[in-house]
């Protein structure tokens, strides 16, 4: 079947769907690669992978591209579902015969709500959906397909699950198909040098966080390897066919995860002599640190989340402040820069542990933060203790602009005093003549970097002011 693999407009400058671990519109414009998406367009030979919110392409040219496929594969996310259900409406107006499956985390978890929200909707294709797509792609019925819920005769069937994919070589190369269909100067991390490529060595993370929404809803806990030689050969082909892009992310869940398969596989890339950044947990200790420098990583992002443990403890997190605290002096000593995530609003969160949180970020002090309101995605165990202790107090997650919003409270932590903490934090950091100065000095010796920073302080400045309106200064407010 001719297949249009989609990753849907919804937002303006929307970070949802494919790629995407926390979709919501960020402070500042961000977009991941549609990686899962683009895998299955690797397995089907006649595709299309359209991302269409970086491409500019909005949902009237959607309709009128999907007008030429029999089969519509769409990412959905939890802030972008109504969209996305209201675009394959439209898509079904017009081409009443194309088949459209939905895929992602939320229909993962809740398969039922997907098809009883739309007839547009044929199937759901839950968790790992690569094989399974490509297996109705290429005729098979849905009754003989694992992972799929659709209905038959006005009831809703789910067919048994399908197994996690274990040998990860057999798929395709990604960048074959980022080549073919996508324009990787339409994507900035602001973190990342740009034009930047990414994907996956690895799927699975073993950690148990409880608010991570992929290993819970989406790809599971076991943690599933391609071999070095895979690696090595697919970045040996992204340099070559994309001669242009500055830098390598590999967007593993956690990509330092297995000592020993650090450094042999630093090893085996040194001689490549590339830059390449990557996801790490502060359990990664110096010698692994060292060998990833060595082989030419430049950037880890790493989630600090809390400076309070009794909170890193309710989370799961499964790390210790002192780990951060080392961690960072090991990533200074060898020259690795830091992008640092940090979340407002877990179990045990306050506003004293805020205010601890906000003076830890500064004691690490890496290169550039995140923060983040803690989202409670349906299927995660955050979303099952906010339901349990009656704290979610509306189901949508975002305002209309895709922005995240505060959906729950506590009784002594109102959810405008955790959507305006997010802020306080930012200025609490990056309001500090030593931050101020490391990023005009960025801007000073690179006429690219000028322009991009242009615009992403003009885009936080105008969120920050929205944000600041809906809550009315609430967490600073009571600090007074």
């Amino acid at each position: 079947m001719k297949t249009l693999l989609l990753n849907p407009p919804s937002f303006e400058k929307f970070d949802g769907g494919a790629g995407a671990r926390w979709p919501a519109r960020r402070e500042i414009a961000s977009y991941w690669y549609p990686v899962w998406l683009g895998y299955a367009a690797g397995l089907i030979k006649e595709s299309r992978l359209l991302d269409a919110s970086p491409h500019g392409i909005g949902p009237e040219e959607t309709v009128e591209i999907a007008k030429d496929y029999e089969f519509l594969v769409l990412f959905t996310s939890k802030p972008g579902f109504l969209h996305d259900v209201g675009l394959a409406e439209k898509i079904k107006g017009v081409n009443p015969a194309i088949k459209i499956a939905f895929v992602g985390p939320p229909v993962s978890v809740q398969p039922e709500m997907a098809l009883n929200a739309t007839p547009a909707i044929d199937f759901v294709a839950r968790k790992e959906f690569d094989y399974t797509v490509a297996e109705f792609a290429s005729g098979k019925e849905l009754k003989d397909i694992e992972g799929v819920s659709y209905r038959d005769n006005g009831k809703i069937v789910h067919n048994p699950d399908r197994a996690p994919i274990e040998n990860l070589d057999a798929l395709p190369f990604i960048v074959d198909i980022y080549r073919r269909d996508l324009d990787p100067t339409k994507y900035n991390i602001p973190f990342l040098k740009h034009p930047y490529l990414a994907f996956y060595t690895s799927r699975g993370c073993p950690a148990r966080c409880i608010y991570c929404l992929w290993p819970q809803t989406f790809t599971g806990h076991p943690w599933r390897v391609r071999s070095n030689e895979s690696v090595v050969t697919e970045v040996k082909r992204a340099l070559e066919i994309f001669p242009e892009v500055k830098e390598i992310f590999f967007d593993d869940d956690t990509w330092a995860w297995g000592k020993s398969r650090v450094i042999e596989l630093c090893k085996q890339l040194k001689p490549l002599n590339f830059t390449w950044s990557c996801n790490s947990r502060v359990h990664a200790d110096y010698d692994m640190l060292k060998a990833m420098k060595d082989a030419g990583c430049r950037l880890l992002v790493v989630g600090f989340e809390s400076g309070v443990q009794e909170v890193l403890d309710n989370m799961k997190k499964g790390i210790t402040l002192e780990q951060s605290l080392t961690f960072m002096k090991n990533c200074r000593e060898l020259g690795l820069t830091v992008h640092g995530d940090f979340m407002i609003g877990l179990p045990g969160e306050t506003r004293d542990t805020i205010q601890r949180t906000i003076e830890f970020a500064k004691r690490l002090d890496p290169e550039t933060i995140q923060v983040s309101l803690a989202h409670p995605y349906p299927g995660t165990e955050f979303y099952q203790y906010l339901q349990t202790n009656g704290f979610l107090t509306e189901d949508d997650m975002s305002d209309e602009l895709g922005h995240q919003m505060a959906n729950y409270e506590y009784p002594w932590l109102s959810k405008q005093e955790i959507v305006d903490a997010v802020e306080y934090f930012y200025g609490a950091y990056y309001f500090r003549p030593k931050v101020i100065y490391r990023i005009v000095r960025r801007a000073i010796f690179d006429s690219q970097e000028r322009r991009r920073l242009y615009q992403e302080a003009r885009d936080y400045l105008r969120l920050r002011a929205r944000r600041k309106k809906f809550s009315g200064n609430a967490f600073e407010k009571t600090l007074g």
